[in-house]
């Protein structure tokens, strides 16, 4: 019996669409594309008079024209700032300063073989899962270390290295609101939270933590099942393959004495990283605390604000320890080479980032995705659907808008006045109706192209396999995303029918 024969009928449907997906045009000719698409459509719905009430403002949305003499001046003079502005750009650059030479000095790969190295394949898998899952806690930076960190890993292991880079994403990815620790995110969606429940509850109060419950529970629930996915479905794919066209020897992989020593001194200096960070947040007026409350959670707080660059310098501190105790680096020049080479590598992203700006800025621009968003939420509220299914689809609705509009914060500005006062009305609380819009938010994150990260995860996958396309992105998320899917609308159902509370101060109904 031939390989071919053996393939599962799950392990078919991915190559097909794989093999479809890859079909499509590179991504920056994709953004290229979908640019113009936007400028057309823009000059098209303009003149049918296409128009929508925000329902937070008040105030009445039109599609602008892009395809006019105002527009083409707009398009035409913001391009390079549209660029030098795309805020995922920086923030990832920022965090490849020390990704990068935590990763090419050896020492996130030292430190995870040291960890994990006597572990069977599913607890690793089960442990990156986790920390993937968790990774929204340090902001974006999740998505420049994790990937390529797994892949280190897995290759490490004797494994197939976007096998291990592609768990990672999904889980940073699609499981991206679920954490054990409160975060930026979960205060942002809640300040929209609270002022869209204003409208139906003027003295409504409650926290940013009112999914905790909840999301601490998907947490733990996704990783296992993020890890049976993994390793039953995912892994047979990843099989027969020659390891030594990665330049993978496993007697190398091996630490010598002095890298076990740099290796020790390397994991010292980031405690002590950590430390000195700690100490600038203890106090009443702490370093790193908002200047007016001294709040450290205070989205203008500098350690919020600068999470990234704290995430940075937490890994290049002991990655440039390491480098020097191991014998790598003889001075601060073969230091900074490394994360020149790091940057070298985000080559393509940068590129990508250029048409993908264009792209996500003419969109706000022309105002078609907050017109997309409201009209949809608007249809789903005009379903009269009651109870569990009308819970389901909100999370759908938010799933579709996902797709559109990546910013999180601009989603839920537009929804929440939306979806919070109606399933208020209706008897449920805001923390239900924020649940689902988080879970919608996270789980379509991998499959889309329009993602910010998703050039990301492209770039580092091409770095084993130089013909990996959008196709093979896409039907390796897609388990991922389907498991997610189904696991967290199984999991919101149960706490629905057993009326959980979803954290402190969230309820599933009003009491």
């Amino acid at each position: 019996m031939g390989r071919e024969e053996k393939r599962g009928l799950l392990d078919r449907i991915l190559t097909w669409i794989e093999k479809a997906g890859n079909k499509l045009p590179d991504p920056a000719t994709l953004f290229v594309v979908l640019a113009a698409l936007i400028v057309v459509l823009s000059g098209v719905f303009s003149l049918m008079g296409v128009t929508a009430v925000h329902p937070g403002t008040g105030k009445t949305l039109a599609v602008v024209n892009l395809f006019s003499k105002e527009g083409i001046r707009l398009m035409w003079s913001k391009a390079v700032s549209n660029f030098s502005g795309f805020a995922p750009l920086g923030m990832v650059l920022v965090a490849v300063i020390g990704a990068g030479a935590a990763e090419k000095s050896g020492f996130l790969g030292a430190f995870m073989q040291k960890m994990l190295g006597s572990a069977s394949s599913a607890m690793v898998t089960f442990a990156i899962m986790f920390i993937g899952i968790n990774g929204n806690i340090a902001g974006d930076a999740a998505f420049v270390v994790m990937p390529p960190l797994a892949a280190i890993i897995f290759l490490g292991m004797g494994r197939h290295p976007l096998l291990g880079m592609f768990a990672a994403y999904a889980g940073v990815a699609a499981g991206f609101c679920a954490n054990i620790a409160l975060g930026l995110s979960d205060a942002l969606a809640y300040g929209y939270t609270e002022a869209a429940a204003r409208m139906i509850d003027p003295n409504y109060l409650a926290s940013p933590a009112i999914n905790y419950y909840f999301l601490v529970a998907s947490c733990i629930v996704l990783s296992v099942v993020g890890t049976v996915v993994t390793e039953k479905f995912m892994a047979p794919r990843f099989e027969d393959v020659d390891l030594s066209k990665y330049d993978y020897d496993k007697k190398a992989a091996e630490l010598t004495p002095q890298q076990n020593k740099a290796l020790k001194i390397g994991i010292m200096s980031f405690f002590i990283t950590i430390a000195v960070i700690i100490a600038m947040c203890l106090g009443d007026d702490p370093v790193l605390g908002d200047a007016k409350t001294g709040s450290l959670m205070a989205a203008t707080s500098p350690f919020m604000s600068g999470i990234i660059i704290t995430v940075s310098l937490i890994l290049f501190v002991p990655g440039a320890v390491y480098g020097f105790f191991s014998g790598r680096y003889k001075n601060d020049k073969d230091m900074f080479a490394d994360v020149v080479a790091a940057f070298k590598d985000m080559a393509p992203y940068i590129l990508l980032c250029f048409f993908c700006a264009q792209f996500t800025n003419y969109f706000s621009w022309s105002n078609l995705g907050a017109i997309i968003a409201i009209k949809g939420a608007g249809a789903l509220k005009e379903m009269n659907f009651t109870g569990i299914p009308l819970v389901i689809g909100l999370v759908i609705v938010s799933c579709i808008v996902n797709i559109f509009i990546g910013s999180a914060s601009a989603k839920w500005a537009i929804l929440a006045p939306v979806f919070v006062p109606m399933m208020m009305i209706l008897g449920y609380d805001p923390a239900i109706t924020q649940t689902a819009y988080r879970i919608g938010d996270s789980i379509t994150n991998p499959l889309s192209p329009l993602f910010y990260y998703f050039p990301l995860i492209l770039g580092f996958a091409r770095r084993y396999e130089k013909d990996t396309g959008m196709g093979t992105i896409i039907a390796n998320m897609m388990p991922y995303s389907l498991a997610f899917t189904i696991t967290w609308i199984i999991l919101l159902i149960a706490w629905i029918v057993f009326d959980l509370p979803l954290g402190p101060g969230g309820r599933i109904f009003l009491h």
